[in-house]
Order: C-alpha cells, then structure tokens, then sequence
C-alpha cells in the first residue's frame, strides 16, 4: 500500500458508506445544531450560565462540576459536553462523504466549514462565561449557532443534489422576492438575540450587565417583522400559485406558514405570561424551525443535477484495423 495515502483514503478503501447514509448524516447534523441552540437556551433559562464560572475548566480547580456547584454546574458542564457530541456527529458526516466513492468535494467543503464554525463557537461560549455573560458575546453565540444550522442544513440539502451547475425552477422576480423573505426571517432572529439580551433571562441569578434597551419596545419591533415576514410568505405562496409553479415549491412555502402560525401562537403565549422558562425555550426552538423552513423555501428553489458519468478516454493501445484489399478479378 503507497505510503501516501491519507487517513480518509485508507477509511474509502475498507468502507463505501452508501448516499444514504450520507444524507442521514447530514440530516444529524441539522438535528444536532438544532438540540445545541435549545440546550444552549436551557442553560440561559436555568440561570445556569455561569454553573462552571471558568473556561475551559469548569472551576480554576477542577475539569468537571463540584458537589458545591449544585444543579447549575451539572447543566451547564452537559451543555459544554454536547459540543463534542456536535463535533462527532460533524466528523461522521467528514468521513462519510469523503470515503465516498466519486468523492464529493462540495460536501466534505461544507462539513469542514461546520467543523470550523463549531470550534469558533466552543471559543465564543469560552469568552461568554469569562465575560460574565455579557449580553453581545451571548448573543454572538446565538448567531453564530444560526450560522452552523444554516450551513448544516444546505449541507443536507446538497446530499440530496448532484454536483451540477444550479439551474432555477421559478422566474426571477419570484426568487428575488424569496431571497427578501429570506433577509427579512434573518433580520427578525437577529432582532429576537437583542430582546434576549435586554430581556429578563440573563442567564444567572446574580445580577448580570443587560443590554441598555427596553425589552418590550424591542419586542414590539420583532412582533412588526413577524408580520412582515408573514406578509411576504403569503405574497409569495400567492405567486406561485399564479406562476404554476411546481407542487414542491409551493408547499415548502406552505410548511413555513404553517410554521410562522404556530411560532406565532408561543410568542403571544410567552409575551401574555409573561415569559415562562418552558415556554421561551419553546420559542427558541420554533425560531430554529422557522429559520429551517425559510432555507428550505429558498433551496427548493432551484435544482443540482447530476453530473454526466465520465467517459473512460481512449487508452491508445486499441489495434488500427486495416481495410482489406480488394478482391482480384482475374
């Protein structure tokens, strides 16, 4: 065997892991970024943000919770345990698409962007708690777990896809209006990490710096980008319908309305009652859902081919056949 070979190239030559088991892969990762923004909103809600008040360690002391620490350090310590849970799951997508055989370069692309956004995060997180959970560092931790469920869920996407050229499925002005729907679900998650950080949660029990905004103002204006984006999910599912555009695009609109709705329904519930721990971390996960439905609606809009299988070259060995020669008439 070449001494050249990498890891990855010793692991295709045992195991062809089959496409879909790749797909499913991916689809953990979704999962996994997924359950990593709810826990990460557990420890928040649980006043458990500074369980462990050092980072990396849990204590300057010790590696791990003490019986000191209470619940609070065994949430938050899990929490941060969770991450190596994302990162294998990530490194099982790594490996899968890598030992694939034809290699998939886009894939194993956005697996490493995942690998890399998820070290980037781990360090932000580290900063939050150093930081005494100040409420921009905790929101860019927010956002930048919206990053890797992003990149996760066009991973997933492209799992399902070839690796051709993408080619539209609707005209234009129609994508053009998905890509501002697309903006304005950004701006209303962005909008809801800033009443998290103005807002009563801190994070710990003791008292922790707030961003200096009223919360229920703040509020008011994501309660607005809801109905916007409402507004223009509807405009949309319209559109198509007067497009003719196809069934899977129209219901991926369909799924998000369905999905606002309901998101919807738990803001006014949390708002009204005023902001019960379950019901906000309801929340959380609804937005991880709204923002997932959104990339869906933009993704299914458009398509990835297969490519075309390669035709072998000739490989200049092939005998020149000769023409006969012609009878004799004698």
């Amino acid at each position: 065997m070449p001494n050249s070979l990498n890891p990855f190239e010793l692991i295709a030559r045992r195991w062809q892991p089959s496409a879909r088991f790749v797909r499913r892969a991916a689809l953990a990762t979704v999962v996994m970024a997924v359950v990593i923004v709810v826990t990460g909103g557990a420890v928040r809600l649980t006043q458990s943000g500074l369980g462990c008040d050092t980072w990396p360690k849990c204590t300057s002391g010790s590696l791990t919770p003490t019986a000191e620490m209470g619940i609070n350090g065994v949430i938050e310590f899990s929490n941060r345990m969770l991450t190596y849970v994302l990162c294998a799951v990530v490194g099982l997508l790594i490996i899968a698409a890598r030992a694939r055989t034809p290699v998939r370069t886009s894939l194993t692309r956005l697996g490493w962007a995942q690998f890399w956004i998820v070290m980037g995060n781990a360090v932000v997180g580290g900063i939050t708690v150093l930081t005494g959970l100040n409420p921009y560092i905790v929101s860019s931790h927010f956002l930048l777990s919206s990053v890797l469920l992003t990149v996760a869920v066009a991973t997933w996407w492209r799992a399902r896809e070839g690796d051709a050229e993408p080619r539209g499925l609707v005209a234009v002005p129609v994508r053009q209006l998905t890509r501002l729907l697309t903006v304005a679900t950004g701006a209303l998650i962005v909008i809801g990490t800033v009443v998290t950080g103005a807002g009563p949660h801190a994070g710990d029990a003791r008292k922790v710096h707030r961003i200096p905004l009223n919360w229920q103002e703040i509020t008011q204006l994501h309660v607005d980008f809801v109905y916007i984006v409402l507004g223009l999910t509807v405009a949309l599912w319209f559109t198509l319908r007067a497009v003719k555009a196809p069934a899977a695009q129209r219901r991926t609109v369909l799924e998000l309305l369905v999905v606002l709705l309901l998101q919807g329904v738990v803001g006014y519930v949390q708002y009204f009652t005023h902001l019960p721990e379950v019901v906000v971390g309801i929340h959380m996960l609804g937005s991880c859902l709204v923002w997932i439905a959104v990339l869906r609606v933009l993704l299914a809009q458009r398509e990835r081919p297969a490519l075309p299988a390669a035709v072998p070259a000739p490989t200049g060995d092939h005998e020149t056949v000769q023409p006969e020669p012609a009878a004799s008439s004698r």
